[in-house]
């Protein structure tokens, strides 16, 4: 994919960039490798003054970076902004909390390894390579940056081709703010460059959210030069609701959940799981919240979503969609290519999934809704973890025992109960199966990263 900055919402290609020489390449690399020992050299509360500093600089520009997001993936301004704000807070989470979260430990009493003292600390291993996605264009990239710097480690961004200015941004912020020159730097790198650069010795570790064929890609690259790698690979997240939940409110959030973010979002409900007793009246709430978001211009704020990100991204959407469709899925609203410029995509809902057809077990990142009638918990459990994936789930019950089962039972990295599934700055983040391994955040996030090393005195 060329790196280049279209307008989603016209297909309009604004600006193009050439990708950076070998020459270029071997220039960053050898920046961050000498900003490492700079990095090292620093304490806790100088690296917390500078990530403040980014985090000021971030809320003090927030309409023009905003409309970056707007601009190149076509985000709603009003959403670009909530995660430009939440990028700025999460910088500030690390900024206060890292030296918390990194704090030496005594897991044992010395005497009993036959020691005088014995303990464990956590120091920085160099530079780590970053190959995010466009969907949340700033706040994947910082809740990298932030405790990958916080921790005294250097950052490579290689980031969506599609997300160009963007990438440049957020390539230069850390500098700004005052962190040492090379600390946390853009690479405009196509796809394929990217598992090249883990072969560099320079490079300690890597770090990607996509698809599971390039996560797949970057953990061979990482395992043959034995490097540590975390991987978010995205899922086909549930949303489970039961006879005690609130009904009004579990339909309403259930289709924030599949509109939000143009339904470009791993976390957010792809598949709903509704026990029979209240199916009729969720179904009939939720799919008229689902007709009445619409998608629009990302600049106007009576917008219900924007456009998707790219041409190939609706049309991976749109692929999965008629292939339901030509295998007798039932479609209430939606399913169809709306005509005109832009990559716009209507709010589809289906029943009538079978096993046959490609979105029963694909991730469909688009505003497609596949709703499923159940009997039971049991049932609800059994088909919620027949998935390759298991990034997170979504439960509406308010039966303690009927939660705990649900809680318990269900295969993914994160359950909420009553709420919609979402990231924060102190939570572990992450899936097992075909999502991935490792975490972000809190102090889970923070400690991949690291040196976890034993410190023992005779």
């Amino acid at each position: 994919m060329a790196i280049a900055t279209i307008n989603p919402a016209t297909g309009e290609t604004l600006k193009t960039f050439e990708p950076h020489s070998a020459a270029q390449i071997e220039e960053i690399l050898a920046r961050a490798d000498a900003a490492n020992a700079l990095m090292r050299a620093t304490t806790f509360a100088q690296r917390s003054a500078w990530m403040h500093a980014a985090a000021d600089l971030m809320d003090a520009e927030l309409d023009r970076v905003a409309g970056l997001a707007s601009t190149e993936m076509g985000k709603t301004i009003g959403t670009a902004k909530y995660e430009v704000t939440k990028s700025a807070n999460g910088m500030r989470h690390y900024a206060d909390h890292a030296e918390e979260y990194l704090a030496d430990e005594t897991p044992v009493e010395a005497s009993t390894v036959g020691a005088s003292a014995a303990r464990v600390v956590f120091q920085p291993i160099g530079t780590i390579l970053a190959v995010m996605p466009w969907n949340y264009p700033f706040w994947q990239v910082i809740r990298f940056a932030a405790p990958a710097l916080m921790a005294g480690n250097t950052g490579l961004l290689k980031h969506a081709s599609s997300v160009p200015q963007t990438a440049l941004y957020l390539g230069e912020l850390f500098e700004r703010a005052g962190f040492p020159a090379g600390a946390f730097q853009t690479l405009l790198v196509e796809g394929a460059a990217a598992s090249k650069l883990i072969d560099d010795r320079r490079i300690k570790g890597v770090t990607l959210t996509g698809s599971v064929g390039a996560g797949s890609a970057v953990a061979e690259a990482a395992g043959r030069n034995v490097k540590k790698s975390v991987l978010e690979l995205g899922g086909t997240d549930v949303f489970v609701v039961m006879p005690s939940a609130d009904v009004a409110k579990s339909a309403e959030f259930g289709a924030n959940s599949r509109t939000q973010n143009s339904g470009q979002s791993c976390i957010c409900a792809k598949r709903f799981y509704v026990h029979e007793d209240v199916y009729d009246e969720w179904f009939a709430a939720f799919l008229a919240k689902m007709e009445a978001t619409t998608g629009g211009d990302p600049f106007d704020p009576a917008t219900g979503f924007g456009p998707m990100a790219t041409e190939q991204v609706r049309a991976e959407a749109h692929e999965l969609v008629e292939d339901a469709k030509a295998k007798g899925v039932t479609v209430h609203t939606g399913g169809e290519l709306p005509s005109g410029p832009g990559w716009f995509y209507p709010s589809t809902v289906f029943t009538d999934v079978t096993p046959e057809m490609r979105i029963y077990r694909e991730e469909c990142f688009g505003p497609v809704a596949c709703v499923y009638r159940v009997s039971s918990v049991e049932e609800a459990i059994e088909r919620s973890n027949d998935s390759d994936f298991g990034l997170a789930a979504s439960v509406w019950t308010t039966d303690p025992a009927e939660l705990a089962r649900l809680q318990e039972g269900l295969e993914f990295g994160a359950v909420f109960a009553n709420g919609n599934t979402a990231s924060f700055f102190g939570l572990p983040f992450g899936g097992v199966k075909d999502s991935g391994y490792g975490r972000e955040l809190g102090r889970f996030g923070i400690r991949e990263f690291v040196n976890t090393k034993t410190v023992w005195e005779a």
